[in-house]
This record gives C-alpha cells, sequence and structure tokens, in this order.
C-alpha cells in the first residue's frame, strides 16, 4: 500500500517508521525546511512542499496513493489536505489528526474525511476502558460516525460466566468481533463460553449501544 503522510513532526514521523516496518510505500510531506530530516525515517520518500497547494500534490503524485494521513499539528490544515486528497485525487482512505477536540465535528465525510483520530478521546477512552467494568466504553468512531468499536469488561461474578456466546442476543447493528482473554484474543464462535474478565469488543451503530447493555444485563 502506498500512503501520504502530510506533517512531518513526531506524529507524522512516527506513523511512518511503523507503516514502512509493515513494508508500506510511505511519503512524507513536510513545508518547514526545519522539520525535513529524512535520516529519522530513510526507508520513506520525503517532499519538501506544502500540502496545501494542489500543485504541489500533484507533483508528488498524490494521485497515485492508496491512503492519506493528514498528521499536522494544525486541524485548519489537515481539514484542507483531506478535501484535496479526497476530491480532487479521489484517495480512497483519508484518515485525518484532530488536535482540538472541539473541531471533532468538522471532521466528517463533507470533509473528506473517512477516519477522525481525536488523540485526547482516544487517551480517555483507554483510561476510562482501563477502570471501567460492566459498562461499555467507546474506543473508535469508524465510517464518520455511522458505527463505533466499543468495549464491554464483564465483572468477576458476572451471571454469563460458562454461558456460550450464541445466548447473547446482540441488535441487528452490532456485531461481537474479539474476545481478549488474558493474553489471548479470540474469534468468537457460537459454542464458546464467556468468562468473568472477559473484554468484549464490538462494532455497532451509535443507537443500538443501549441495547447491547440490555443484552448483557448492564
Amino acid at each position: 500500500m502506498r500512503v501520504a503522510i502530510a506533517g512531518a513532526g513526531a506524529v507524522g514521523r512516527s506513523i511512518a517508521a511503523e507503516l514502512v516496518g509493515g513494508d508500506h510505500q510511505v511519503m512524507l510531506i513536510e513545508r518547514e525546511a526545519g522539520q525535513f530530516e529524512p535520516h529519522t525515517v530513510e526507508q520513506a520518500e520525503w517532499v519538501l512542499a506544502d500540502a496545501c497547494e494542489l500543485a504541489s500534490l500533484e507533483d508528488a503524485g498524490l494521485q497515485l496513493c492508496d491512503c492519506v494521513i493528514a498528521a499536522t499539528g494544525d486541524d485548519k490544515v489537515n481539514l484542507v489536505v483531506s478535501l484535496l486528497a479526497k476530491t480532487v485525487f479521489a484517495v480512497k482512505r483519508v484518515v485525518a489528526r484532530v488536535n482540538d477536540p472541539s473541531n471533532e465535528w468538522l471532521f466528517t465525510d463533507a470533509w473528506g474525511v473517512d477516519v477522525a483520530v481525536s488523540t485526547p478521546r482516544v487517551l480517555a477512552a483507554m483510561v476510562e476502558e482501563a477502570v471501567s467494568v460492566g459498562g461499555l466504553v467507546q474506543l473508535l468512531t469508524l465510517r464518520q460516525g455511522q458505527a463505533n468499536l466499543v468495549e464491554m469488561t464483564l465483572p468477576d461474578d458476572t451471571p454469563w460466566a460458562g454461558r456460550p456466546v450464541r445466548d447473547v442476543k446482540l441488535p441487528r447493528d452490532a456485531a461481537l468481533v474479539t474476545i481478549l482473554r488474558g493474553g489471548r484474543v479470540i474469534v468468537p464462535q457460537p459454542d464458546d463460553p464467556l468468562e468473568g474478565g472477559d473484554e468484549l469488543l464490538f462494532v455497532a451503530s451509535a443507537h443500538v449501544e443501549g441495547e447491547i447493555r440490555k443484552a448483557l444485563g448492564h
């Protein structure tokens, strides 16, 4: 997969290093000469240019990328990059960094954003997930808010202990996708028994999250 990352600060470079490690082709676009440091991620292609300029993106070959990540520290820049990537260059997947949570409402498909990642919200969700037992915690928003990745940890004394997955009557727009148990990642099968302490990961529409709680007795 060919990925373009707008912004070669600490976040952009870290993402690039991870993707390069996964054998992806990565292009880092940076407009500030002071942050243009090809030696930090040598396997990536580096472009010194303004990612908000149409001509610069065209010269960089953005139209050849499968995914664009707008990872600058400026929300306005990330929105412009996302819009250009989606509407002008028809990039299939656009991921945008949200720096200020108050701007999160802007990061939708209207601006070309497929996935918006708000660091403060993700960190807050991780803290809540770590301390919450029996409650439903939203970890990630998918498909411009059409669905969420949510987590529920079953209490040690859950009445569901020993009962099979098939007994969980989930609403239509929800699916149990993974059970985390100790160090194991389990793809749930109908006959698999639940246990106290299981972390259940669901993909669900926001409007049915309450029904998931009811289905599991919370």
